[in-house]
Order: C-alpha cells, then sequence, then structure tokens
C-alpha cells in the first residue's frame, strides 16, 4: 500500500491518543502547581512581614544584668532575632534556645520591627556598596532596597556611606558562615528595636 493511503489513517488515530496525553499532563502539572503553592511558608517570597500581627513598634525588653540575653517578646520557635537598636543577631534554636549571637554593623536602610522570612540567598556576590560579600541571606527590601545578612570578604569593610541606600547587615565572616548554615529559605527572621 502506497505511503499516501495509510499515513492520513494513522495519524487520525494517534492524533486521539496525543490529544489525551496532552490533556493528562496538563491536569496534572495544574495539580502539581496547587500543591507546591499550598505548601509555601507565609510570607516566602514577598518583602512584607510575615505575620503583620506581630509587629511590635516598642523595645523588646532587655536582662539589664545580661545584654547579650535573647530579649523576651522576640518571638518563639526556630528564627534568626535581629536587634536595630543593639546591632545584635541571635540564631535560636528549637526550645528558644540561643545557638549564637554575634555583633553586626548594619547598612544605612533598617529594615521595620516585625515577623519575616528568607526569601533568598547567594553564596558570593558584589554587595550595592562595591564591596564583595559572601554568604548573603536576605529576607526583605525597604523601597526597593534589598536588607539581608552577608559577610565581606575584607575582613574590614569600609563603613557604608550615609548618602547611599544600602541593605547590608554585615557579620564577620564566623558569623556570616553560621548564619548561613542556620538561615535557609523560609527560615523566620524577626526583627525589634
Amino acid at each position: 500500500m502506497p505511503y499516501e493511503r495509510w499515513a492520513p489513517k494513522v495519524f487520525r488515530s494517534s492524533s486521539g491518543i496525543v490529544a489525551g496525553l496532552t490533556t493528562a499532563a496538563l491536569a496534572a502539572i495544574g495539580f502539581l502547581a496547587y500543591q507546591a503553592s499550598a505548601d509555601v511558608p507565609s510570607g516566602l517570597g514577598s518583602s512584607r512581614a510575615a505575620d503583620p500581627s506581630t509587629t511590635e513598634a516598642a523595645k523588646a525588653p532587655r536582662d539589664k544584668q545580661h545584654p547579650t540575653a535573647l530579649p523576651a517578646a522576640s518571638g518563639t520557635g526556630r528564627r534568626v532575632v535581629y536587634s536595630v537598636d543593639d546591632d545584635r543577631v541571635w540564631l535560636v534554636g528549637s526550645g528558644d534556645r540561643v545557638k549564637r549571637t554575634f555583633k553586626v554593623t548594619p547598612g544605612t536602610v533598617d529594615p521595620a520591627p516585625a515577623a519575616y522570612v528568607v526569601t533568598s540567598r547567594s553564596g558570593k556576590i558584589t554587595g550595592s556598596d562595591g564591596v564583595a560579600v559572601e554568604h548573603v541571606v536576605r529576607f526583605t527590601n525597604v523601597s526597593g532596597t534589598a536588607i539581608g545578612f552577608s559577610a565581606a570578604l575584607n575582613a574590614t569593610p569600609p563603613a557604608p556611606a550615609p548618602s547611599k541606600k544600602l541593605g547590608g547587615i554585615r557579620e564577620s565572616r564566623e558569623d556570616g558562615t553560621a548564619m548561613w548554615e542556620f538561615a535557609t529559605i523560609g527560615t523566620r527572621v524577626t526583627v525589634i528595636k
């Protein structure tokens, strides 16, 4: 039988199979997309506070006897706590146990006190101030300025120029490594005064 006679018949019967498979594939993709969106932690990918109801403008109480102690009213559970007034970070594990605390050098733009989540990370980049940094952990942005923790590759980076909008909260390289290992995507970040 010549090609022209049987090809159209074969094409007609296989086109129904292809249409059925395409429909099934699209349904599966739609279901997986819905399932993925339903499992995303609250606030992930958002620059807004994860839970605006937890925003507190008042300064969290401090233990005057132990200034490096985790402040009361800084949230619960596994999280990063950052005090914009004290320039200090606490990495808090399960049971509200402090795994590490350290001083930081903030940029010129501060995040508002609120609860956030880590939305993105970068291994090594050049910061907006031109300084080479590593272990960048971002959790929000303020008027287009990304806010996050990072460690300068140069041990003594220059102080941020007050005229520039800089959101990098700088840590030592050792503290930056600890932050990188602790604060994965979706980790809560509580900013307090």
